[in-house]
């Protein structure tokens, strides 16, 4: 009876029992099951092996989000065709490029008060916590997809102009210059949003396709699995003496990724994105009909 009140707390939001707490954890639930007289003293790890047998975790928790993009499955649709190399039904070319774009903002500079110290036998690098701040910049980059290559450049923001900046660095070299078509696949942000970044696209390059990915479906553009290793690889710990330092190290960064890198191998298809989509409809509320909840897909690479 113990363990079963234990586990049924467990499964409660502690604000739902009057408890001013986020989430549970083994020694407040431990401290909670006393408190009501439900058990004797109990300690926090006789608490976590009662739940370890169900497999109860509260002090864990995954977001989501309702789909609210009326035309969520067709622009996912598109883009995971376009990795897949295919656009509206038909195979792509050689001369046709899919790059995949976003912008990294507000990486610091923050120069530590003392010198990082190497690892060494039994010991982690170290890094001093205090640092003096060296301004912020943002990394905008353009992935090709099927060739695994990278393009960017530091900005001071970002914006419309920032982007297009990018998008002129990358439109007038080759293979790109000279490619019959080359789709950029962004997400819905003020820099590039709506049909006006389109229109905006085509006219200076008419040979460049703007594609969106839905809204809050931003973990369908591979560009933000190359940010999160630029985070781990390049900017975690941050010790920076200044704004160029960041933009040096990232410039290296990109050559030695471009020396090395192969795509991304990317599992994620259309007949998965129905799958969930009709998973999300059976558990859809009736009152929410015509949206869907969704949670990001995991890419290996």
């Amino acid at each position: 009876m113990q363990v079963a009140e234990a586990k049924a707390l467990a499964c409660q939001l502690p604000a739902e029992t009057g408890i001013p707490l986020s989430r549970w954890s083994c020694p407040e639930l431990a401290s909670e099951l006393t408190a009501r007289g439900i058990t004797d003293s109990i300690s926090a790890s006789t608490v976590r092996r009662w739940l370890r047998e169900d497999a109860l975790k509260p002090w864990q928790y995954r977001s989501w989000i309702f789909i609210r993009d009326p035309d969520f499955r067709a622009r996912a649709q598109r883009v995971l065709d376009l990795y897949a190399r295919t656009f509206e039904g038909v195979p792509l070319g050689e001369d046709e490029y899919v790059l995949s774009s976003d912008e990294k903002t507000s990486i610091q500079a923050r120069c530590r008060c003392h010198p990082a110290l190497a690892p060494g036998q039994t010991r982690a690098m170290r890094v001093n916590h205090e640092y003096g701040r060296g301004g912020a910049l943002a990394y905008l980059v353009a992935y090709d997809v099927h060739r695994a290559e990278i393009h960017g450049r530091c900005e001071p923001t970002t914006g419309i102009v920032p982007f297009m900046a990018l998008v002129e660095q990358v439109m007038t070299q080759e293979p790109y210059a000279g490619a019959r078509r080359v789709f950029w696949i962004v997400d819905n942000g003020s820099s590039h949003r709506g049909r006006r970044s389109i229109d905006r696209m085509a006219a200076r390059f008419p040979n460049a396709v703007l594609v969106h990915t839905p809204v809050h479906a931003s973990w369908l553009n591979q560009i933000e699995i190359f940010f999160s290793i630029v985070q781990r690889k390049v900017v975690s710990p941050n010790d920076f003496t200044d704004l160029a330092e960041v933009r040096e190290r990232l410039r290296g960064f990109e050559d030695h990724y471009n020396a090395t890198a192969q795509p991304f191998q990317w599992r994620f298809t259309t007949s998965d994105l129905d799958n969930l989509l009709a998973r999300l409809d059976r558990h859809t509320p009736a009152d929410r009909q015509g949206e869907s909840s969704v949670t990001p897909a995991a890419a290996e690479h």
